[in-house]
């Protein structure tokens, strides 16, 4: 009963934030290009920055082999949404340009805005060599897989269509540059000057605070007024909220079950990453491949609101599961 306590009091400290990034959007305190320097500031250099200086601080080299082996299961649980969601695309007959965001809902989270704040606030920074295990395993679905799906849903796009090809950013963003670089340090053993360290850490700090603010922002912007529940939505967050979860859950159990031994706050933390909200992305992706913006912005609202709900019942059910 206390993990539920605490992780309903966790939930409200995002609210809280989330709702102060609403209310100060809805006064007109921030510009027009202010979400998109936000966001960029983050993703481009407060978030490599954090992730940088995280590995150093919570890994060992010993601890990264051990992670390493732990991939097979976010992987799995990617691999099997995948086929689902694609199963429900062709059964459900989803129109195209609602397919690709629909897919993407399904086997990608929005790990960066709302899985990393979340995963700090729940288990602490302590956590974060476990968020590194399932932060990559989306990342790399999200720009080699789940960007195809985007792509190929262009409604526009005829057999004559010249085929778009993703430059190196798409497929190695910069927080997972920043991880890279920190894995390489740590193999190789390479020192950090305390000052190097420190300025890291400061700015990797700012990216819980600006992610929550970003995520109220854009929900002022998105106007709650315009969510609908239609039945590709309500399929589609059922995929990203049962589906996944459930997904990430039953490979824990088979591999325990197997004898892998994995540590409880990898558990939890794979368990609670799976079951975070849409991509925030989703709609920019959506647009560039003229795709069903509205479906697309839909999607990231509901699923982005209803995660407040989920996540508590979540962690309620969470001693039942792991132990």
């Amino acid at each position: 009963m206390s993990m539920l306590f605490q992780s309903i009091q966790s939930v409200l400290v995002i609210i809280l934030v989330i709702a102060l990034g609403y209310v100060l959007q809805q006064r007109k305190w921030f510009g027009e290009e202010f979400p998109k320097n936000i966001s960029r500031l983050i993703t481009d250099i407060a978030l490599p920055a954090s992730i940088f200086s995280s590995v150093l601080k919570y890994l060992s080299r010993n601890e990264l082999l051990s992670l390493g082996s732990s991939l097979i299961y976010p992987m799995g649980g990617v691999a099997i949404t995948y086929i689902v969601a694609i199963v429900l695309v062709k059964v459900l007959k989803v129109r195209p340009g609602r397919r690709g965001t629909f897919i993407n809902t399904i086997a990608n989270a929005n790990t960066i805005f709302i899985g990393l704040p979340l995963n700090i606030a729940l288990f602490g920074e302590n956590s974060m060599p476990y968020f590194l295990v399932y932060y990559v395993t989306n990342t790399v679905s999200t720009w080699v897989v789940g960007i195809f799906f985007i792509k190929a849903d262009d409604p526009t796009k005829t057999s004559n269509s010249k085929t778009q090809h993703l430059n190196i950013k798409q497929i190695l963003p910069a927080p997972l540059i920043g991880f890279f670089v920190a894995i390489l340090f740590l193999i190789v053993g390479i020192p950090i000057p305390s000052f190097i360290d420190q300025t890291f850490t400061y700015v990797g700090n700012i990216v819980t605070p600006l992610a929550l603010l970003y995520i109220g922002i854009m929900l002022f912007n998105s106007k709650l007024s315009s969510i609908r529940f239609d039945r590709d939505t309500i399929v589609a967050l059922l995929g990203r909220f049962i589906l996944s979860p459930l997904t990430i859950i039953g490979l824990l159990l088979l591999g325990g079950h197997l004898g892998h031994g994995l540590s409880i706050g990898l558990k939890e933390t794979l368990i609670v990453q799976s079951a975070t909200p849409a991509l925030a992305i989703l709609p920019v992706l959506a647009a560039s491949s003229h795709g069903d913006t509205q479906y697309a912005t839909n999607v990231v609202t509901t699923s982005t609101l209803l995660f407040v709900f989920i996540i508590p019942i979540i962690m309620f059910i969470m001693p039942y599961i792991i132990h």
